[in-house]
């Protein structure tokens, strides 16, 4: 973190913006081809970006054939890299650029680094195909064997071979390895052993002449190298001007990061085009840091490299986020995506269910149902087991147990979605057990006063515990639990003999911004009847309550939302903080860039849209502080015992069993702290 630079500046907050160009080329024209880098270069710098990356042999041309054996020509080129270095003094990105080079007795296909003014290195190409429409060996020296040299270019001689990493020494994080094209083509391409030594950004300079379904295979390349290095990948491809004496070219760019599409351009471009994306170095060195392997790997299968440091003095403004960011990622705003992680999310839970059953001789699951989100969720999970296990749906105990605060609407949602899905449904009215509990205990409650306490909330979530485990015992049946993801980070139960406890659980991985998804994606299979699904609906438009509070004078009943704060935002800072462990002040930075614009961006499908809300930098990070109090400071002990219940996520789970152990009387002062320090203006008065 570069804390020097404003909050607002993407630098501070772990990423690097990085830049795939193509570029009009002139065939066997350095001194134009130089200029249109330069065009572009400059176009980079006023966006802040810090890596762009051109095209192979981009300032000859590529398919240029015997002409790069021409003294005039390579001379020419050994100019235009002049050039391009004497007009980067003042530009910010440091441009790897593509040029045939003389060194020794034979000419290499490289990869230029310059930067301000300098070249910081030149990488030849490794692999050289002599395949099909290929023929560069009869032009090109191998590169693999340069480890180690030096080279002479446009009066500096600077470090040469296959074996650099050049490091921004003010850009935590910024390492860049460059190959050229084939090289990402071979079983075990040069940036994977780059990547074990350090590189975060790999470059390719790539020619690669088009023909049909080859930009999938590249793209499938530059996917899977930067989910297999744990890196991001850039990647530009040769386009408009290349000669088509018998290939054609297509100037395909693309950024990806682990795996994941950052950024591309049209095909086939008209001009100049460039993918630009920010890149979270942050995630790339946690990713690291929790891959365990990925080191392994590199004890066994590392070889070793020269760094190149270098200043990038990255500009100390705003210059905006450069990359998609969901404000719900735990839910993909594409459609498609949504539906297929809806069905994944549901189907493990209902596997897991129906293993736990047959493997403990087929129980009677016991369940009490509010009317609420996470009941109704387990509701139907436990229905789709008992269709799998060949049983009745009248197996499933449901039991409605009102207390002081229970809503008629709410009750009346759960009676009538048990009874829509065959379950047996029985109400049990806890108020007389709670009313002896709090006399026995003296309460002020039970002498009429209005003290809704902690004490006056827990009597009532204890008992419908410790009902529905009794009502298990004399109905051979095993509790299924329903508590989320979402509560289990927040401590958002109440212990031991309280809803924090079941014998299995189903919804411990998916947290309540997944939930309500899931449900309309159950509603949409066309599998349920109308009065279920009118059902399901009206749980979905209910406020989320816990209902242990009568409603005040003006009618409202308890929300869970106003005590804790909003879902929206909890998970956001949960996701960023057990898949990633980023800092507070970054998931902040970053939930005000999602939420900070309700008409910006895209949305889940079936998300309402009147009930899209924003949030500003204050909000999130006065909210925040509740979160990190409560998951870092209060609320482990609760997850340290919680049942078994299946992962969902491929962000974690917080089983103490799983993927997040922790002790039980931790505190959170360190990442109140930080964020306090970052955001002070949202914690004046405090």
């Amino acid at each position: 973190m570069i804390t020097e630079l404003p909050f607002e500046n993407v630098y501070r907050h772990g990423f690097a913006r990085v830049a795939a160009c193509t570029i009009p080329v002139a065939v066997a024209d350095p001194a134009t081809n130089a200029e249109a880098v330069l065009v572009a270069a400059r176009e980079c710098d006023a966006e802040g970006v810090a890596v762009a990356v051109f095209p192979e042999l981009c300032l000859s041309g590529y398919a240029i054939d015997d002409l790069v054996m021409q003294d005039p020509l390579l001379d020419a080129v050994e100019a235009a890299v002049a050039r391009v270095v004497a007009a980067s003094v003042d530009l910010l990105p440091v441009l790897l650029v593509g040029a045939p080079l003389r060194h020794g007795n034979r000419l290499y296909n490289c990869a230029v680094v310059v930067h301000r003014g300098r070249i910081l290195g030149v990488a030849p190409k490794s692999y050289l195909p002599t395949y099909r429409e290929f023929y560069e060996q009869r032009w090109y020296a191998r590169g693999d064997d340069t480890a180690g040299q030096h080279i002479t270019v446009a009066g500096e001689t600077v470090p040469f071979g296959a074996d650099l990493l050049f490091d921004a020494v003010d850009v935590p994080g910024l390492t860049l390895h460059t190959e050229v094209c084939e090289d990402v083509w071979v079983p075990i391409p040069p940036s994977s052993p780059a990547a074990l030594a350090g590189a975060t950004v790999l470059a390719n300079l790539s020619g690669s002449p088009i023909t049909i379904g080859r930009a999938d295979d590249r793209s499938l390349l530059c996917q899977s190298q930067s989910l297999r290095c744990l890196a991001a990948y850039v990647y530009a491809a040769a386009g408009q001007g290349e000669s088509t004496n018998d290939v054609s070219w297509d100037g395909q760019t693309m950024i990806y990061e682990g795996g994941q599409l950052l950024a591309t351009t049209e095909r086939f471009p008209d001009g100049p085009r460039r993918s630009v994306a920010d890149v979270d170095l942050d995630r790339l060195r946690q990713d690291r840091l929790r891959q365990g392997t990925f080191e392994d790997n590199r004890r066994t299968a590392g070889t070793p490299f020269r760094t190149v440091p270098f200043e990038l003095a990255p500009p100390a403004v705003d210059l905006g986020l450069r990359r998609a960011l969901d404000r719900f990622p735990f839910v993909p705003d594409d459609p498609a995506r949504l539906a297929q992680d809806c069905y994944e999310a549901f189907n493990i839970q209902v596997s897991g269910l129906v293993q736990r059953l047959e493997a403990i001789g087929g129980p009677r699951p016991v369940l009490g149902v509010s009317g609420g989100l996470d009941s109704t969720h387990a509701l139907l999970v436990i229905a789709r087991a008992m269709d799998r296990m060949g049983r009745p749906r009248s197996d499933i105990l449901a039991y409605t147990l009102p207390g002081f605060a229970t809503s008629e609407k709410t009750k009346r949602n759960a009676i009538a979605l048990a009874e829509a899905v065959g379950a047996t449904i029985q109400e049990i009215d806890i108020r007389p057990a709670a009313s002896e509990m709090l006399s026995r205990m003296d309460h002020p409650f039970a002498s009429g006063e209005p003290v809704h306490d902690v004490t006056f909330e827990n009597v009532q979530a204890g008992l419908r515990t410790d009902y529905l485990f009794r009502l298990a015992n004399q109905n051979n049946g095993i509790v299924i639990g329903t508590g989320d993801l979402s509560e289990i980070a927040l401590g958002w139960s109440t212990y031991g003999v309280g809803d924090q406890m079941s014998h299995y659980s189903v919804n411990p991985g998916v947290p309540k911004t997944l939930i309500q998804h899931v449900i309309r994606w159950v509603i949409s299979s066309g599998e349920l009847s109308a009065a279920t699904i009118e059902v399901l609906q009206a749980v979905l438009d209910t406020e989320i309550s816990p209902e242990l509070v009568p409603a005040g004078q003006d009618g409202r009943m308890q929300s869970t939302e106003d005590r804790i704060g909003p879902y929206n935002l909890h998970d956001f800072t949960l996701y960023h903080v057990l898949r990633f462990g980023f800092r507070p002040s970054k998931i902040a930075f970053l939930a005000a860039k999602a939420w900070g614009d309700p008409d910006a961006g895209s949305w889940p499908a079936g998300y309402p849209e009147g009930a899209r809300p924003s949030y500003d930098l204050i909000t999130v990070a006065r909210w925040m502080e509740v979160f990190l109090q409560r998951f870092f400071g209060f609320a482990q002990f609760k997850r340290t015992a919680i049942p078994n219940g299946p992962k969902v996520s491929p962000a974690g789970s917080l089983s103490p069993r799983g993927d997040w152990r922790a002790p039980s009387d931790g505190n959170a002062r360190a990442w109140l702290a930080e964020l306090h320090a970052a955001v002070p203006e949202a914690f004046v008065g405090d």
